[in-house]
């Protein structure tokens, strides 16, 4: 009696289309992570920079407590820092302006009570995080 060995000699094309499928599923995961990855960082970064501007604000405004706790250092949303030569109006100005250089569409608020109370707030556009607009806010006494 003579036996028929059937004997597989290598991958079907079904199975190596499948092994294809599950490797590319598996790409294009490890790939949405990495942009995932690099959004979350770059949000990371700039609250980063927030946290410093604020805390330069709040040093400038130790620097000059007097003319702080009268209100000097005061600002809005928004508002054009005062013009002048004084240390405050330097101050502000240099401020706003790192704010605009270093945040996309970067604007801060200062506002300081008589106790020397301070609260620091800066906006800024983070769209790589798909947020329009994100806030970090300090509270300080100066």
């Amino acid at each position: 009696m003579n036996r028929i060995r059937h004997t597989q000699a290598g991958f079907s094309m079904i199975e190596l289309l499948i092994a294809v499928l599950i490797v590319s599923v598996g790409l294009l995961g490890i790939a949405g992570l990495q942009a995932y990855g690099l959004r979350a960082n770059h949000s990371s970064y700039l609250r980063s920079q927030a946290t410093v501007l604020a805390y330069d604000a709040l040093d400038r405004m130790r620097a000059n407590k007097e003319v702080a706790t009268a209100g000097t250092y005061n600002l809005s949303f928004g508002a054009t820092p005062p013009s002048g030569s004084t240390v405050a109006a330097t101050d502000l100005q240099q401020w706003t302006t790192n704010l605009k250089n270093t945040l996309p569409s970067g604007e801060g608020s200062i506002q300081v009570d008589s106790q020397g109370f301070a609260t620091v707030q800066i906006r800024w556009l983070d769209d790589r995080a798909q947020q329009s607009k994100q806030t970090f806010e300090v509270d300080s006494q100066l």
